[in-house]
């Protein structure tokens, strides 16, 4: 672009953010709904549920679903699982749809630790299942976190916890930077 043309944009972008009684009031910050590029997620994949049940992954296309890699010896995750499990009870109603993964450990410590946090989402085992790792991974870490939109394509990915701010009560920083991201999705 030539000069008079970068300086032609910022003039409009000025202009733009001016009304008649001065500037606007700065916007709340907000989550972009899905980068251009986003990946598709492959969700061909049926786990086990606490209770032994199968579940389909595919069966949530269509959905804005938060899926949770995660272990109970996992400190972040025992963070964000609460925000988690608000989330779900706010939403779910308009179409999101929250999955824990539990990769990492012996399955059989997830039920007695979803039933202390009152996890109310489905819980399932991904334990060893390398071919999890090699359609939505790399799993470097945990928590690994995406959240896929309606159309299936991975629109954020968070490996360890969001950034929180000095001060902030972590599980509602957490919590606050998954909904932003969820409502710029539904």
């Amino acid at each position: 672009m030539h000069r008079h043309g970068l300086i032609a944009a910022a003039v409009a972008a000025i202009a733009l953010s001016w009304n008649s009684a001065g500037p606007l009031a700065a916007p709340e910050p907000t989550a972009a709904a899905c980068p251009a590029n986003a990946k598709n997620a492959n969700l061909d994949f049926t786990l086990k549920d606490t209770d032994g049940r199968t579940v389909k992954l595919s069966d949530y296309k269509g959905k804005v679903l938060l899926l949770d890699f995660w272990a109970t010896w996992c400190g972040p995750c025992k963070i964000e699982i609460p925000g988690f499990i608000d989330l779900y009870a706010k939403y779910k109603a308009r179409g999101f749809e929250a999955v824990g993964v539990v990769v990492m450990e012996d399955f059989v410590k997830a039920k007695p630790f979803a039933l202390q946090l009152k996890v109310s989402y489905p819980v399932l085992n991904g334990d060893g299942r390398d071919d999890i790792d090699d359609a939505l991974g790399p799993i470097f870490g945990l928590p690994t976190t995406l959240i896929i939109a309606r159309d299936g394509r991975v629109c954020h990915k968070h490996e360890g916890l969001p950034n929180v701010p000095a001060g902030a009560d972590p599980i509602k920083a957490v919590r606050d930077v998954f909904e932003a991201e969820i409502k710029a999705l539904l």
